[in-house]
């Protein structure tokens, strides 16, 4: 793991215009790091405040005010970036290997485009049913968490 003070300041200095992420990320360590309230934080006390926001968003979906849903994604998206941030600080992991996991997640749980050939498929195959890709994407789930 890096020094995630250094890694803030380091960040600080990127164009916020050419990678917002980043951005996020090093103003979240440079909160953790100068604001008292933010490095008291610890994943449980975040619970109700990543809860109060995940419901805001879906009541900002429901309301089909694509501006509110924007913002509140970006609130959520907050809550992700602090608790990897508190995990990152504790050595446990960071945002990229959030992203990581979940990028490889995605490639696992859809073979049918990732990886046809597994299906006995190829680009000759039919098109699939959302329906078969849902069911495909249950199968594969259900055999990680038989093998985790």
């Amino acid at each position: 793991m890096s020094d995630p003070q250094q890694d803030a300041q380091q960040e600080a200095q990127q164009d916020p215009q050419q990678d917002p992420l980043h951005e996020l990320v090093a103003v979240m360590r440079r909160l953790r790091s100068e604001c008292a309230w933010k490095a008291e934080q610890t994943p449980q006390s975040l619970v109700p405040y990543l809860r109060e926001e995940t419901e805001e968003l879906v009541e900002a979906i429901g309301s089909g005010d694509t501006a509110h849903v924007c913002e509140e994604l970006g609130d959520v998206l907050l809550q992700v970036v602090f608790h990897a941030a508190i995990a990152e600080e504790r050595g446990d992991f960071d945002l990229d290997d959030v992203a990581a996991g979940i990028t490889a997640k995605l490639r696992r749980r859809n073979p049918h485009v990732f990886d046809p050939a597994s299906l006995g498929r190829d680009a000759s195959s039919p098109a699939l049913t959302a329906v078969v890709v849902n069911e495909i994407w249950q199968q594969v789930k259900a055999t990680e968490k038989g093998a985790g």
